[in-house]
């Protein structure tokens, strides 16, 4: 009986080494990338490690002053920085000589100041001299200064007690009002106040319906008579959250019930303001 010849594989790596090489590398490489994108709590990896201390041995304790604080090399590396502004005070001065060394500096108009200062006096007293028969009834007060101006309207005079609906003899005081405030630059705030009584009836559930019902009331009539834009305006009601004085005496709750009129001036220019207020009369 003849032997079978053995046969012996080709010389070299089978081909299927090549393949499970490049699987292996691949694999490497991934965790690698896993390894470095990876963030390590020190502190979790730290309690983790007293609780095998318990079971399996001893670990030496290191003090620290604060507690640890996980990272990774993408944060460390790649943590984009944060811009702080650089204060900057640049004064700039500009000539036709060349020739000098030194460079005089003259301060211009200061139109911020005291200019402003007086045209704001002037409008607030024209202001009151138009409306001086309502302030000596008690019906409006007037006060500001060199930003905003303030009309407070009492309720006396201008609403019945509960009510939100304007009295028509007040409608030509408000007529003024408007014409004022129109020609004055700057946000209007409208706001409506109230005592610390409450009120419950079949038209307002409580004093802050009240309140922004006479602030929208005033602003009806001040739109009736002017045509301000939309965007100057703005409507509250503070309800009693905003007294002038402690509600304590019904006199004291009577100033407090008011509508304000606030106009908060914005930019404006020196030869602007003698214009800005005419009274009809």
């Amino acid at each position: 009986m003849e032997e079978e010849e053995v046969k012996c594989p080709p010389p070299g790596a089978p081909l299927w080494l090549a393949t499970f090489a490049d699987l292996m590398s691949l694999l490497m490489c991934f965790f690698v990338l896993l390894l470095a994108f990876s963030e390590m709590d020190a502190l979790k990896f730290k309690q983790l490690a007293g609780s095998m201390n318990e079971a399996f041995g001893v670990q030496r304790d290191v003090k620290t002053k604060e507690i640890p604080k996980g990272t990774s090399i993408i944060a460390k590396e790649f943590t984009p920085g944060r811009p702080t502004p650089t204060p900057l005070k640049v004064m700039r001065q500009h000539t036709t000589d060349e020739r000098k060394n030194n460079l005089d500096f003259r301060k211009g108009p200061d139109r911020s100041g005291s200019e402003k200062t007086k045209a704001a006096a002037k409008r607030l007293e024209q202001l009151k001299k138009a409306l001086k028969d309502q302030i000596g009834k008690g019906q409006i007060e007037v006060t500001g200064d060199n930003e905003r101006t303030i009309i407070r309207i009492r309720e006396k005079g201008s609403f019945s007690s509960g009510s939100a609906s304007l009295n028509s003899k007040f409608k030509p005081v408000l007529k003024k009002i408007a014409d004022a405030i129109n020609k004055t630059p700057g946000k209007i705030h409208i706001s409506g106040h109230t005592d610390n009584i409450p009120i419950s009836t079949y038209k307002f559930r409580s004093n802050w319906e009240l309140s922004s019902a006479r602030a929208v009331s005033i602003l009806d009539e001040i739109l009736r008579v002017e045509n301000i834009p939309n965007d100057r305006i703005v409507i509250q009601g503070y309800s009693d959250t905003v007294p002038l004085v402690p509600n304590t005496t019904p006199k004291n709750r009577a100033i407090n019930r008011r509508v304000e009129i606030e106009v908060i001036r914005q930019t404006e220019t020196v030869q602007d303001l003698p214009s800005l207020i005419k009274f009809s009369e």
